[in-house]
């Protein structure tokens, strides 16, 4: 609540460098209510060495759940299309990096609040677990209980270093990226303002903009292709990416999950583009890869920027987005999804099970970037993702309980599910959640924090019996 509160006052301040603009007031006064509800803990809570693995986890969700209920105030206070529905809506989205929007004019809103708005993305996408690694005081069992609630098992397979270095990595990587992404976008043709806002949402693979057409807004190549660098790499595992950076033997280069996912997105951009294309979607080829590559990698990586919309697409275009929807990046990325680890841990699993059967004495071991995955490591990977899609069944049947056709309701229950952004149909990459039901827009916040903190971070806080 403090980090919050900080950038509440940070957004203020954009507001009063505007001439004291309409989003001053709400801004200021979210600052002060955040900062004291975030002293209060500090002043007046004792302090503990050790945390179990419970208290673990209702640190972690606690945060999120607290920093996207603190985020509604600037919302709230502001009023105009912010219902509290709404403005929850908007909070989760912005924390989880999601990047959906209720709004139907964004470039209504003034400058202060628009900078929170993407600021809700940066902190999202790393900022809370860092800091909340960097200032919990204790070692050791205490770092390491929420550093297990906050990284899948896939993700920490790949930080082979101690939990304070990871918070310098991530300061390292993350901040550094933000600048020179922040940089980038200047020389490419935004101004400063709208270069920080969207380096926020693409570092964080969040989504959110400061334009009612999103990019599609500055009809600028260089814009768009920035934006396709930075937003895939953040879809990197981070870890990685310091150790590329380095010169560590542990790299980018020698990772099997990282060349699926260079893999897959060429294969998926191509196929996007070829239909394109042929179908005559755009009249030359330049013109269809230009498309196909920018809504093909910000979907893939979970920002969900848009240059077109995607509802005009040809079917298998939309099948491709469709997949890189429920697939996204990798693990130890700021990109939600089920995450290419555990798909590409999956084809190996069935390859396994074909090779079983055909040598039923055979013991087959299943490797991930050389390493020998345990049985359990398998076993939970597949769980997640028989869970992953049960979830989007579940929230497409509430969806279409509230009357919302089908793909709307299913491409909105797995766009919320994988912190995406844009659908397909009433919710599509020039659409918004304005017109949707205010059951799907909770229900939505709820795929929306389940998929953030990868499901079973959350869901243990709804097990009673957990808790004896």
């Amino acid at each position: 609540m403090l980090l919050d509160s900080a950038f509440m006052l940070l957004s203020a301040g954009i507001s009063w460098i505007n001439g004291m603009d309409s989003g001053f007031t709400p801004l200021f006064l979210s600052f002060l209510l955040t900062a004291i509800l975030g002293m209060f803990p500090t002043l007046f809570v004792r302090r503990r060495e050790q945390i179990n693995a419970k208290e673990g986890y209702c640190i972690v969700t606690g945060a999120w759940l607290l920093s996207c209920f603190v985020g509604t105030f600037p919302y709230l206070l502001y009023g105009g299309e912010f219902n509290f529905v709404n403005a929850w809506f908007e909070s989760v989205s912005g924390f989880t990096t999601t990047g959906s929007t209720i709004l139907t004019d964004v470039e209504s809103l003034p400058n202060g609040l628009l900078f929170w708005r993407s600021a809700t993305h940066w902190i999202g996408g790393i900022g809370v677990v860092m800091f909340a690694l960097a200032i919990l005081p204790s070692l050791g069992k205490t770092k390491m209980t929420l550093y297990s609630v906050e990284l899948s098992t896939l993700a920490k397979d790949n930080y082979r270093f101690q939990t304070r270095k990871i918070v310098y990595i991530l300061l390292f990587v993350y901040v550094g990226m933000t600048a020179m992404a922040t940089v980038m976008l200047r020389i490419a043709g935004m101004d400063w303002f709208d270069a920080v806002n969207h380096a926020f949402s693409a570092i964080s693979t969040g989504g959110f903009s400061t334009k009612n057409a999103s990019i599609a807004y500055f009809d600028n190549l260089w814009i768009e292709l920035v934006i396709v660098f930075f937003t895939f790499v953040s879809g990197l595992h981070f870890g990685l990416i310091y150790s590329t950076l380095t010169g560590s033997r542990n790299n980018l280069f020698r990772s099997e999950v990282t060349r699926y996912y260079f893999l897959c997105a060429a294969t998926g951009v191509f196929l996007i583009t070829l239909s394109l294309w042929l179908s005559g979607t755009y009249g030359s080829f330049a013109t269809a890869l230009r498309y196909g590559l920018f809504q093909g990698v910000t979907v893939l990586t979970t920002t969900g920027f848009a240059t077109a919309d995607t509802n005009l697409w040809t079917p298998l275009a939309m099948t491709v987005l469709f997949f890189f929807t429920l697939q996204c990046a990798c693990a130890g990325s700021t990109a939600g999804g089920i995450k290419c680890d555990r798909i590409l841990l999956s084809f190996k699993v069935l390859r396994n099970r074909i090779r079983q059967q055909q040598h039923p004495n055979a013991v087959l071991r299943i490797k991930l970037n050389g390493v020998t995955q345990e049985e359990s490591t398998i076993n939970f990977a597949m769980l997640y993702i028989a869970v992953y899609f049960l979830f989007i069944i579940l929230g497409t049947l509430i969806n279409t309980a509230c009357g919302v056709d089908f793909i709307t309701s299913l491409t909105a229950s797995a766009t919320c599910m994988g912190n995406v952004g844009p659908g397909f149909g009433e919710v599509g990459s020039m659409e918004s959640f304005a017109a949707m039901p205010g059951v799907m827009k909770f229900s939505s916040t709820a795929l929306m924090l389940f998929g953030r903190l990868e499901i079973f971070g959350l869901i243990q806080l709804f097990m009673i019996k957990w808790w004896v």
